[in-house]
């Protein structure tokens, strides 16, 4: 994959990541971490550390799921791949909270589990999507 076309990769699912996970969070389902966490919860987030979240997890989507939807011209690809990430990272996030953390529960793992393999899938099918769309060469070196 030449520099151009990761760059396009990474910025267009960047921006589907966080704009799906902004109205999930803003809208859908605080009110639910604010029930089941309570105190545990900050005040407000450190929007330092969730931007590090951000820029890292969405170079795993692109390294593992979009770049092999494009070598593969196919989308299934990409948002299989993608969604089969979002279970091993959302996946392992929740059973080690539940693991080591008194407040995490497992009304909190059944919703945040699934809600990561959709995010995630549906975040590498936005960035194949969208580098197919911006970028005219999208095959792979290797």
């Amino acid at each position: 994959m030449s520099l151009k076309n990761f760059i396009i990769a990474y910025l267009s699912t960047v921006l589907v990541f966080l704009g799906i996970d902004a109205v999930w969070l803003m809208f859908i389902i605080m009110d639910f971490y604010q029930a089941q966490l309570g105190d545990a919860l900050l005040d407000k987030p450190n929007f330092g550390i969730a931007a590090g979240f951000y820029l890292i997890y969405t170079a795993g989507i692109v390294y593992f799921a979009v770049r092999p939807g494009l070598a593969a011209a196919s989308w299934r690809v990409a948002l299989v791949n993608g969604a089969f990430l979002g279970l091993l990272c959302y996946g392992t996030y929740d059973i080690t909270n539940l693991a080591t953390l008194k407040a995490w529960n497992w009304k909190i793992a059944a919703v945040d589990i699934p809600w990561g393999i959709f995010l995630t899938g549906t975040s590498a099918l936005g960035g194949y999507a969208l580098t197919r769309l911006f970028s005219p060469t999208t095959t792979t070196d290797s």
